[in-house]
């Protein structure tokens, strides 16, 4: 990977770390599904008069990424974040990446390097050491959905790795509109109070409605599309492990949390693994990883150009 390449990577973990602070702030004053909701329609609504239509090709798998991409993975995620907590929400969801290295395996013909698999398997370890801290217990409940939420994520991962590359506005702008009945029929038929919500919400509650869709939404999710569209997924995947680091310190800043000696030895471990990850295989190696690679004039399974 290039060097903006990894700051990238390394950007949204750490937009994405500082959004559970948002979302858990936001879904304090909305119904879960509904702030997703509003979520989704203004991101639509600023970016589908800007974007091209998607080809007649692109609808079917646009339309397929907003059900496991919004429908599923936000769903399911921001009804266990408000039920749960930030800090075990965040060590749960790093099921995403071995989800989404193992899917893309037999989907996408990468087959991972050893040092991307032994990265992969120290930053794991990594997020097993936080989720092993005692103040991440949660209700089973939670922690199901936002499991049910990562494999959705990896899934969404290996379609846009798959029928793309797509422009990542044009993808995030069609897929949120898609994703607005979804998410609304959803919470018709499972919340209540939705109207009352937009009045009663307080000055926290509406920015935090603003960083998910400005910073998480069109920033964080723009370059995370931008780099799967240009890199291989055994090399994006991995850098996100370093979100439970990020929003760990996150609860620290804002939420009172506090940092123990085996919260620093995660995100270290989780740190040291994501960067095994970026280590340069042989040629040998990429001439086995994907059929991609062959089409590639530099050795890395990462093209150069933005």
């Amino acid at each position: 990977m290039s060097a903006i390449q990894i700051v990238c990577a390394v950007a949204v973990p750490l937009l994405w770390g500082y959004q559970f602070v948002a979302i858990k702030v936001g879904v304090a004053e909305f119904p879960p599904l509904f702030f997703l909701a509003l979520r989704f329609l203004a991101i639509a609504l600023l970016l589908v008069p800007f974007v091209k239509r998607p080809t007649r090709a692109q609808f079917g798998p646009v339309a397929a990424i907003s059900i496991f991409l919004g429908g599923l993975n936000f769903g399911l995620f921001y009804v266990g974040l408000g039920l749960g907590s930030g800090s075990m929400s965040a060590v749960a969801y790093q099921l995403a990446t071995p989800f989404t290295v193992l899917l893309a395996w037999p989907l996408l013909a990468e087959r991972p390097s050893l040092t991307t698999s032994a990265g992969v398997l120290l930053a794991f370890a990594g997020v097993v050491v936080l989720a092993a801290e005692p103040g991440l217990s949660a209700n089973g409940f939670s922690l199901l959905l936002v499991v049910g939420a990562a494999f959705a994520f990896a899934v969404s991962n290996v379609l846009t790795k798959r029928y793309g590359p797509f422009d990542p506005l044009m993808l995030m702008g069609w897929s949120s509109l898609f994703t607005v009945p979804q998410v609304m029929l959803m919470s018709l038929l499972l919340e209540y109070g939705q109207l009352a919500s937009l009045v009663t919400a307080d000055g926290r509650g509406w920015l935090a409605l603003a960083y998910t869709i400005f910073i998480g939404g069109i920033v964080g999710f723009g370059l995370w599309f931008w780099l799967i569209g240009r890199c291989s997924m055994g090399r994006v995947a991995p850098f996100g492990l370093l979100l439970p680091v990020f929003a760990l310190a996150s609860s620290v800043l804002f939420l009172g949390e506090r940092m123990t000696p085996k919260l620093i030895a995660g995100g270290l471990l989780a740190i040291s693994g994501v960067a095994m990850t970026q280590v340069r295989p042989g040629a040998r190696t990429n001439a086995v990883n994907s059929p991609s690679a062959t089409r590639q004039s530099a050795p890395s399974s990462c093209r150069r150009n933005a």
